[in-house]
């Protein structure tokens, strides 16, 4: 092979090895995204439940000693 082949092959070679590395990172960053979404739909559904119960709270009667004391 000439000196411009090798040139060649070695620059397709690399081209297709970046073109799998890219396809790899996409399909983690796909993954990353999924996990990213659940824990923030997980988060909202917590924010939720925090504020009934602060709301629940404030309107609770006030602790007070028994009438006994």
């Amino acid at each position: 092979m000439s000196d411009e082949q090798n040139r060649i092959t070695t620059l397709e070679e690399t081209v297709a090895h970046q073109a799998k590395i890219i396809e790899e990172l996409s399909d983690q960053i796909a993954e990353q995204w999924k996990v990213v979404e659940q824990t923030r739909q997980k988060l909202d559904r917590l924010t939720e439940r925090f504020l009934t119960l602060e709301e629940q709270s404030l309107d609770a009667p006030a602790i007070t000693k028994p009438p006994h004391y």
